[in-house]
């Protein structure tokens, strides 16, 4: 049997103010950045103006891992607050669904209002039931999948992204497109999963580069917020795939950014499933469809399929992203030391499990071997 949920309300272009009104104290969960810079008040204020004490929790970092979120716990526990607000990119408020699950273990905080308010278009977090937590000294991340990690609200206010970085745009944009992708192709997909997922891709393909370009057009980054939302959607759903999967491991092990290990694996993961190099697969046929979906299609499958991937692999160009693990600053020596238990992470990731064609640990090592060397087909 079939199932889809919708979660979170959605606030598009503010409402933070409605959400907090009544409120007594607020728990803000972001990072140092966010804080020093003074954007953190975004909440703050919110939470003065609806009469409400407020503390900050800052202590997240990129990955946020185990120590930070016992961290939270902590003070959570203390503070009791009535609303928690994740304020942030994907690690804010994957910190803060792990603090607010953790406490649960503790405290009954369903009466807790979790609202997530997301600084970059790219986790989709705000609408999903995933969270990753790292564990540092053994260098994995372990997605967390549970309906108690949906938040309750979600604000998607463009003004919030437009000082973002241009590489963290690249970066989160990618990786909204590599969501929507996984979850199109998934073994769990639905219609309704499909329906989010198809969206979430025309919007990004359309608008990720206008956002890169142009970080002050309103109009892209309202897009690709609600892209990154109905990727969210999407994924949280039908689950993802091998590139996920694959992602964290690199990530963990190398310290490359998740959208980033994302973007650079997208196109061999994508080569692999379709069966580009040894015979076609019925995930070509997905994959056409993605290219008739952005008019990209060919006259064959195989086509329709290649031509979805090099157009992923020349977007990257124009996004100035590296197309290779060996790119991304890796030395070879250090690869093929970790490679072996690289691939047996990524087997072993829950992600992994909806990838649409079975593999093997030799087919992820080969996998990231072509993406270390740049062999696309």
């Amino acid at each position: 049997m079939d199932q889809f949920q919708l979660g979170a309300k959605i606030f598009m272009g503010g409402g933070l103010d409605d959400l907090l009104a009544g409120r007594r104290k607020v728990l803000i969960v972001s990072d140092r950045f966010l804080v020093d810079s003074g954007k953190v008040s975004y909440v703050a204020d919110a939470a003065t103006r609806a009469g409400a004490e407020h503390r900050v929790f800052s202590d997240v970092q990129a990955d946020p891992d185990i120590a930070t979120v016992t961290a939270g716990v902590g003070l959570l526990l203390e503070f009791q607050p009535d609303a928690v607000v994740a304020f942030g990119g994907g690690s804010a408020i994957d910190a803060a669904k792990a603090i607010l699950f953790f406490s649960a273990k503790q405290q009954d905080v369903r009466d807790v209002l979790f609202a997530a308010v997301p600084t970059t278009s790219g986790t989709g977090s705000e609408v999903s039931r995933f969270a990753v937590i790292t564990d540092r000294e053994k260098e994995i991340k372990y997605p967390l999948v549970d309906d108690k990690l949906l938040p309750n609200a979600a604000v998607l206010d463009p003004v919030l992204t437009v000082s973002v970085p241009p590489v963290v745009t690249a970066d989160t944009g990618i990786d909204v497109f590599t969501h929507a992708v996984e979850a199109f192709v998934s073994t769990a997909h639905t219609d309704f999963s499909d329906a989010a997922a198809e969206k979430a891709i025309k919007l990004a393909y359309h608008n990720l580069l206008e956002a890169y370009r142009a970080p002050d057009n309103l109009e892209a980054r309202q897009k690709m917020h609600n892209a990154s939302c109905l990727a969210g959607i999407a994924f949280s759903n039908s689950g993802l795939g091998l590139n996920h999967g694959m992602a964290h491991a690199l990530g963990a092990h190398f310290h490359i950014s998740h959208g980033r290990a994302n973007g650079i694996l997208l196109p061999y993961v994508m080569s692999f499933n379709a069966g580009c190099i040894d015979g076609l697969t019925p995930t070509a046929k997905r994959y056409a469809q993605i290219s008739r979906l952005l008019r990209l299609d060919s006259s064959s499958v195989r086509q329709s399929a290649l031509q979805l991937i090099r157009t992923i692999r020349s977007s990257m160009d124009k996004l100035s992203m590296p197309s290779t693990i060996k790119d991304a600053g890796v030395l070879q020596a250090e690869f093929e030391a970790d490679v072996e238990a690289m691939a047996a992470d990524a087997l072993a990731d829950r992600c992994t499990a909806t990838n649409p064609r079975p593999c093997t640990k030799e087919d992820i090592v080969r996998i990231y071997r072509r993406a270390y060397s740049g062999k696309l087909f």
